[in-house]
């Protein structure tokens, strides 16, 4: 509402309290009627920007084997050529759920990104991370289907192809490492929140639960690891996402051993060293350390968590992941990091 408009209200109601007739009472009131007039109309005919940004379900976005559906957040402050970032929830979550109980959304108000936000759409709310199929390369699967949506985000939205990354939790960080792998050429970096490394779920039984893999049983080398992401997407020979690693020390549910096996893996993808150029303690009771180099967006961070059980993100933590993508304008790299040749650099 302008702001002259109060004293203009004002100065009718002086008028009508100190008129002497009734053509000048009947003039001032005409006036006012004709000012509340002009107000609701400018109220009602403001912007449609004006309004909160809300998230918006996307059908028919293509190739859908999965059978997910999607939900879309685009903010008012969005950008021209918009970076993408797919958030991916837990099993039992949802793509609104984990739209409403995280950060992402408010992150891409603040930086102007998109963000997608797949939806398992079975029983059980958990991707599918087990299956050959999501284990390679446009095999089918939900893998797939998340790739088809950020086709569609790039088609409709004018999107930047070269931004575009990927953050979940538990579910959602099993399938942040797999989309890194089957997906090197789509995704920039990932962020993973309680995850396994690439192909460490597998199963072969059509199940989609690997009990010696959440129990943290399963070891490789660095090499081996490095393979199974490699073995995803045969001949590809671009560059492999950067990888940002969260775990909590006491997670029982998909135990801490996986964290250390991810850092194996994606050092070994990277090319990098698994001595850390840095370790450190960015906030009490986290342990970071970096590899490759020690800048904001190193090829691997990985970030301990003392003491704290399967309930990441918490409060800070997807502000730093935004952090470590460069969507925050914090740096000027474009994404992906790769010094390693086509068989890795094994250090294991």
């Amino acid at each position: 509402m302008p702001p002259t408009r109060a004293p203009r209200g004002a100065g009718l109601l002086a008028g009508i309290r100190h008129g002497s007739g009734k053509k000048r009472l009947g003039t001032l009131l005409t006036a006012l009627l004709a000012a509340v007039a002009s107000i609701l109309a400018a109220l009602t005919l403001s912007p449609q920007s004006a309004s909160a940004a809300s998230l918006t379900e996307v059908t028919n976005f293509g190739s859908n084997p999965g059978n997910l559906r999607m939900y879309e957040y685009v903010p008012n402050s969005v950008k021209a050529n918009p970076a993408v970032l797919v958030a991916v929830h837990y099993c039992t979550g949802t793509g609104p759920g984990f739209y409403s109980g995280t950060d992402y959304a408010s992150m891409a108000d603040q930086y102007g990104f998109i963000v997608i936000y797949p939806d398992a759409n079975v029983s059980g709310q958990c991707f599918d991370v087990s299956s050959p199929q999501a284990l390679t390369h446009n095999g089918g699967s939900d893998p797939t289907s998340i790739a088809s949506m950020v086709a569609y985000v790039e088609q409709h939205n004018a999107a930047d192809a070269s931004r575009v990354y990927v953050s979940g939790a538990s579910s959602g960080a099993m399938m942040t490492d797999v989309l890194l792998g089957d997906y090197p050429d789509i995704f920039k970096a990932g962020a993973a929140f309680m995850g396994v490394p690439f192909g460490c779920f597998a199963t072969t039984d059509g199940s989609g639960w690997n009990t010696a893999c959440a129990n943290g049983q399963i070891s490789r080398t660095p090499q081996a690891w490095g393979d199974l992401v490699r073995a995803a997407y045969p001949g590809y020979s671009g560059p492999h996402p950067r990888v940002q690693l969260w775990h909590g020390t006491a997670d029982t549910t998909l135990n801490y051993n996986n964290f250390g096996e991810e850092i194996k893996q994606w050092t070994n993808v990277l090319g990098v060293s698994q001595t850390p150029v840095l370790t450190d303690s960015p906030q009490s009771g986290w342990t970071r350390t970096r590899y490759g180099s020690n800048v904001t967006q190193a090829p691997v961070e990985a970030i301990s968590v003392q003491g704290v059980g399967h309930s990441l993100p918490s409060s800070g933590m997807v502000a730093r992941a935004i952090t470590f993508f460069g969507l925050d304008g914090s740096s000027g790299t474009s994404g992906g990091t790769s010094t390693g040749t086509s068989t890795g650099t094994s250090t294991g």
